[in-house]
């Protein structure tokens, strides 16, 4: 009998984001001194061995976060890092920074990938109840054209709950508001018809998820919470490219 228990599959850090943590650490690090030119674009796509979509992305992450700053006909500069101003927790989010709201995602994903496997083997017929009516809500509020984060953020607190291991149910109520960064990160109104698309798609990824659970297929809720996460993390990285 073969008891290797199965294989987790990680996943994938992206090229983007290993320039991104590489520039950063050089910012950071004083390597590239506030003032400094950064290299040209052919310059650090040979010094990375990455295409240059990859380092315009990475460049327009830095951007986003106040690392760099693109000069008319002059070039990419470095500026000084800014102290954060947030509180000590390492559950505080700079929403101005899609960087630090893509760190919460990965942490998500690290504890609510395994919620939605124990909510099959340990939830009761009402905290299924529950998982539903959240659902339900959210259903209603995409349907109406209305924000809804509220019953988002419930859905994945009653998952959070049913797992009957409380300290899942702390670890999203830590995180609040931070669970569900949209409200800080909304479209603008010019783009409803992308808005509700978009709302649709994430509607579809939830009701895999009760779906999976409802029928306590452990490594299908899993594998749905991953791609909800996973896709989530795709949707704001997609938002670097648009500052």
């Amino acid at each position: 009998m073969n008891n290797t228990a199965p294989k987790k599959t990680q996943r994938k850090i992206s090229l983007t984001e290993k320039v991104i943590a590489s520039l950063r650490s050089e910012i950071e690090g004083g390597n590239l001194t506030p003032g400094t030119k950064l290299p040209t674009e052919p310059a650090l796509t040979e010094k990375f061995g990455v295409s240059r979509t990859v380092i315009r992305e990475a460049i327009a992450a830095l951007k986003a976060d106040g690392l760099l700053e693109p000069r008319q006909g002059a070039g990419v500069f470095v500026l000084a890092p800014s102290p954060r101003k947030l509180s000590g927790s390492i559950f505080a989010v700079d929403y101005a920074q899609i960087s630090d709201v893509l760190e919460i995602l990965e942490l998500r994903m690290a504890v609510e990938i395994e919620a939605a496997g124990l909510a099959c083997a340990r939830s009761s017929v009402a905290q299924q109840a529950k998982i539903y009516e959240a659902l339900q809500e959210m259903t209603d509020q995409v349907e109406k054209g209305s924000p809804a984060e509220k019953a988002d953020y419930e859905f994945h607190r009653a998952i959070a709950d049913a797992t009957n291991n409380r300290r899942y149910g702390e670890f999203l109520e830590y995180l609040g508001d931070k669970t569900i960064p949209r409200a800080q990160l909304r479209r603008k109104p010019a783009e409803a018809a992308d808005q509700a698309a978009y709302m649709a798609k994430i509607l579809t990824e939830h009701h895999r998820i009760y779906d999976a659970i409802a029928t306590r297929d452990s490594e299908k809720a899993r594998q749905a919470m991953r791609d909800h996460l996973s896709q989530s993390q795709a949707r704001y990285q997609s938002l670097l490219r648009q500052r």
